[in-house]
């Protein structure tokens, strides 16, 4: 049994006992065969029966920041918790753990067709049935809503750029936006890397990345921080009006 193997049964057998569990999934870099343990984030979407009394919120509280105490692979876990009845609404907040807190936030229809997709299933009903269908042009416009609303605004900005997570996820989502509006595949981080350099991203950029990702990343000063959120800043703000187009 892995570490996240190990994470997820303490996770599953702890919160069946605090909330109405009707089922618990998995998306993302687990369900799309990417996920490297100890970098990937674990994505989790726990189906209630019922929406969360206040009590059953601290116990949700309560289970995350133990688990965040004790297992150190607990801080790449997030949770939605969606109540059964409100998946129909697609701009619906639901209560999302994340970065050591609980706060609103939607199922976006990425997470949604990756559920349907190819979501795993550990406890309950699987998606079907229950996810509403996410259609291709659904998908695609909400993806170019999020790369013109978000990302591009994101991309004028400078102190964000230096940190290695905002350098990881902007490119990278970049990439595999432009496949999935391109022919509406959804695509691995691993494939990602390989549409950047289609997408004429500076080498150096890709490589820092797949390094961090997949490899030994090297110990780099603050001069290259600054070089690199230049990289990436100047790349998204000339490729995602591309990809738009």
């Amino acid at each position: 049994m892995t570490g996240t193997d190990a994470l997820l049964a303490r996770f599953q057998g702890e919160l069946k006992g605090a909330v109405p569990l009707e089922a618990l999934w998995l998306h993302g870099s687990l369900a799309l065969g990417d996920y490297q343990e100890g970098v990937s984030d674990i994505d989790a979407v726990a189906v209630l029966a019922t929406p969360l009394t206040a009590e059953q919120r601290r116990a949700v509280v309560a289970l995350h920041r133990t688990l965040l105490r004790e297992v150190p692979l607990a801080k790449h876990l997030h949770c939605n918790y969606v109540v059964l009845d409100a998946w129909a609404d697609v701009a619906r907040d639901h209560l999302n753990w994340s970065y050591g807190g609980l706060r609103p936030k939607a199922m976006s229809l990425v997470w949604r067709r990756e559920l349907l997709a190819g979501g795993l299933t550990l406890h309950g009903p699987t998606p079907a049935g229950i996810v509403p269908e996410v259609t291709d042009a659904a998908l695609a416009e909400y993806i170019r809503t999020d790369l013109r609303e978000f990302l591009l605004p994101a991309a004028r900005k400078r102190r964000i750029w230096r940190k290695d997570m905002w350098v990881d996820y902007g490119p990278l989502a970049l990439a595999r936006a432009s496949v999935t509006l391109r022919d509406g595949r959804m695509i691995t981080k691993r494939e990602a890397l390989d549409v950047l350099t289609q997408l004429s991203a500076p080498a150096a950029l890709v490589d820092d990345i797949r390094a961090r990702r997949y490899g030994h990343p090297a110990q780099k000063g603050l001069l290259w921080r600054h070089r690199r959120a230049r990289l990436t800043r100047t790349f998204l703000r000339t490729t995602i009006p591309q990809v738009l187009a």
